[in-house]
């Protein structure tokens, strides 16, 4: 007989975000997730049901199951993500339940940065808005390979299926246009749980799977070892002691792709090339690595490594480069500028540079790009272009969302202004609405 510990062990994990509009039921699809799914403890749901009955609510309101601040329950509205921990025997779930209004789009990019599936909410009695178009650009720019369409609300509807084909039809196209590349429409009521975890008995046209059905069985595809192989150093380990008085090892965590003993490898963003004579991991020499694991790499030659370096294999290496294109997220309250000097954060390597040019900002209800905005304010998505003081070895995002993002932070107060994704990210299918890519395959 296998304990539940044994039987999670053998799940895979699922990271999902949800996003929508305000009031579109965000929180209370995830309360009845929780709920449904037996993921409540008795406490946490007898607490919400004193807290329901304090704000005059006869029901349980599931929404105070994520919005655990108290300006989110006073004005009733998601203000920062929530993340919750849930299992089924089938997988296991880190969930981050992201704010709908305009002014926290940067908590939605927060949420939704390591998500391999998004949901975005629709009230079917408003159909697709701003906020729809906004959050399923975000998703798309973020490079999310799953998106859900969770149309709410169908019992104020009827459970009318003309309702549900027409948004289905409508956000369908958009988020296509966008290069997403798949999208599921699920009708649901997230207040009365119809689709949410049991099929609903109001829709029998409706044959597909249940949100809970469909987060159990979509493919998780975040398979790291078919990634170009990536190794940022971030401790050289040099114990100089009697029992290894020559031992030289450079540990950290393998972002992604296949390390081999006897493997050519470059240094970044030195460009020296060496081999691979040993792989630690766990106190043992192994032959061979792959991300996520934790190793120490030693290579033949004593070459100047230190924190911040890259390895990689040496004829799949990427160009070390001081002039960064990307598209960013401006995080903070102060603003981005042109000529202002920031730190950039790569993986573990942190370089001072200066803001070269923002040559556009991006706005998300129309996709239209607004040049030369001189500054980027909290919640905006634009281009940048930093010159970077040393060379970095930087990875498209859209070959790899590990290795191809960085952070801009303010050397000052080391506060973090701008996420960002290097390359073409989203640009190039914003300038492209119409055209999906039926092909795309978006590593991790």
């Amino acid at each position: 007989m296998t304990t539940t510990a044994e039987q999670l062990s053998a799940t895979t994990l699922l990271r999902f975000a949800t996003a929508g509009s305000v009031d579109d039921g965000k929180s209370t699809l995830v309360g009845r997730l929780l709920h449904d799914s037996k993921s409540v403890l008795t406490d946490q749901l007898e607490a919400v049901e004193q807290a329901s009955l304090n704000r005059g609510q006869e029901a349980p309101d599931l929404a105070l199951l994520t919005d655990g601040l108290r300006a989110e329950r006073e004005q009733g509205i998601t203000i920062d993500v929530a993340y919750r921990y849930f299992a089924t025997t089938r997988r296991r779930f880190i969930l981050a339940d992201t704010p709908g209004h305009v002014q926290y789009t940067r908590n939605m990019v927060t949420g939704a940065s390591t998500a391999e599936l998004a949901v975005v909410l629709v009230d079917a009695r408003n159909g697709v808005v701003e906020q729809t178009r906004r959050h399923a650009a975000v998703a798309a720019l973020l490079r999310v390979p799953h998106v859900v369409l969770a149309v709410n609300k169908m019992d104020l509807v009827d459970y009318a299926e003309p309702v549900f084909a027409s948004i289905a039809e409508e956000f369908t196209a958009y988020a296509a246009s966008l290069g997403v590349p798949e999208i599921t429409a699920i009708p649901i009521s997230a207040l009365a749980g119809d689709n949410v975890v049991e099929p609903s008995a109001h829709m029998d046209w409706y044959g597909g799977p249940t949100v809970l059905e469909h987060l159990e069985t979509v493919p998780v595809s975040h398979d790291l070892t078919a990634c170009h192989a990536r190794f940022p150093v971030q401790y050289v380990i040099r114990p100089q002691s009697a029992e290894h008085p020559d031992y030289r090892g450079y540990a950290g965590q393998i972002a992604a792709g296949v390390f081999r003993v006897g493997e050519s490898v470059a240094v970044l963003p030195s460009g020296r090339t060496t081999t691979i004579t040993g792989i630690d991991a766990l106190g043992e020499s192994v032959d061979i690595a792959w991300a996520p694991h934790s190793v120490t790499l030693r290579l033949a030659d004593d070459i100047d490594i230190s924190r911040g370096d890259l390895i990689a294999p040496a004829g799949d290496a990427p160009p070390a480069t001081q002039d960064v294109e990307a598209t960013v997220c401006h995080v903070a309250d102060q603003p981005l500028s042109v000529g202002q000097r920031v730190l950039l954060k790569h993986t573990t390597r942190t370089v001072k540079a200066i803001v070269k040019d923002i040559p556009s900002r991006l706005t998300l209800d129309d996709l239209s790009q607004h040049p030369a905005p001189g500054q980027l304010v909290a919640n905006d998505i634009g281009r940048v272009v930093v010159r970077t003081a040393e060379p970095l070895a930087l990875d498209a995002y859209e070959d790899s969302r590990r290795t191809g993002s960085f952070l801009l932070i303010d050397p000052a107060d080391g506060t973090t202004l701008s996420a960002g994704m290097a390359g073409a990210a989203f640009a190039a299918a914003a300038e492209a609405v119409g055209a999906a890519d039926d092909d795309a395959e978006w590593d991790f």
